[in-house]
Parts: C-alpha cells; sequence; structure tokens
C-alpha cells in the first residue's frame, strides 16, 4: 500500500471541541462495525470513549490532529518520558479507513520521538481493526490482557474497590513496540 502524506500539527484550543468529536464518531463507527446497534461497550450514552477520556488524554499529553491535503483526518494523543512512549489515542475518520493515513501517522509519531525505544498501547478485545493495525502494520506485539481476573494495575479504584477508568472489563490487550 502506498503511503501517503500527512502531517502532524499540534492541537489548537479552538480545535479541541472537534477533535473530541471527532475521536468519539471514529471509535463510534468501529464498535457499530463490529457488535451493530445493540452494543453494550459505550463508556456513555451512544459512545464507545467518553469526553472525559479524551479530554483526560488531551491535558496529559502531546494531542495532534492527523492533516491529509489540508484537511484534518484524525488525530493522536501520544506521552512520553525519557525512552518510553504510550499511544493514547489514534484515529482516522471513517471515510479515511484503509487508505494508509493511520499507519503514515504512526511513522511521523515515531520520526517525532526518536529518543523513544518503547512505545505502549491499549485497545479493547473487540476493536479487531486496531489488533491488526498495531500488530500487522505497526509492528508491536501483544504482552498482556486485562480483564475482570487480571486488572490493569494502573486503573484506579473508589472507596468500594470498584474500578473507576476501566470501561472495557471484558478484557483489554496491551501492545509493546520495542524498537
Amino acid at each position: 500500500m502506498k503511503e501517503r502524506k500527512i502531517r502532524l500539527v499540534p492541537l489548537r484550543r479552538n480545535d479541541r471541541e472537534q477533535f473530541v468529536l471527532d475521536n468519539q464518531e471514529a471509535f463510534r463507527y468501529g464498535a457499530l462495525e463490529e457488535f451493530g446497534r445493540r452494543d453494550s461497550h459505550f463508556e456513555e450514552e451512544g459512545e464507545i470513549i467518553s469526553r472525559k477520556t479524551i479530554e483526560t488524554a488531551i491535558d496529559n499529553g502531546e494531542a495532534y490532529r492527523i492533516v491529509q491535503d489540508g484537511k484534518p483526518t484524525g488525530g493522536a494523543v501520544i506521552h512520553t518520558s525519557g525512552s518510553r512512549g504510550e499511544l493514547d489515542l489514534l484515529f482516522v475518520s471513517p471515510d479515511n479507513h484503509s487508505n494508509g493515513v493511520g499507519y503514515a501517522a504512526w511513522r511521523e509519531i515515531e520520526k517525532l520521538h526518536p529518543e523513544v525505544n518503547v512505545w505502549e498501547t491499549v485497545t479493547p478485545y473487540f476493536e479487531t481493526r486496531n489488533i491488526h493495525f498495531y500488530v500487522n502494520r505497526c509492528g508491536f506485539h501483544i504482552v498482556e490482557f486485562y480483564n475482570s481476573h487480571h486488572p490493569d494495575p494502573n486503573s484506579r479504584s473508589d472507596a468500594n474497590n470498584t474500578r473507576t477508568d476501566e470501561p472495557f472489563e471484558d478484557g483489554m490487550f496491551r501492545f509493546e513496540k520495542r524498537l
């Protein structure tokens, strides 16, 4: 597949709301493709990924718009610390799926941070498109499977020991890419 020419542009304050909406649209599209309209995997009413999750990622990381031919076509949020990096969010408009935009964006992220030699990300077990993308296109490896019997050690619990930030108790894959 031909690699697309894209740019990563730092998210501007006046584009934040549209970034959130575009992210939700992309994730909702994936869930609807997999499960149809009767899905129970939503974090908030009608959304597979909540506004709070997206805004927390933006506030705690580096947010970028994926731009192709001068138009926003997706986005990414990353967090780096020394030689380690986390891909918190990566999304491409459903209109541009399977056109190499996501892969081109990932390559640009790697170029932005050559100091990072271990990248990490997670995705829900049902996002087969994402799993294929991370493993077969980007070179990540599945290294862990979080679920009710093996919770994410970084997730938080409330006073009743209930997980407060783990929306997919049925399972999340954790991926690593070592460069």
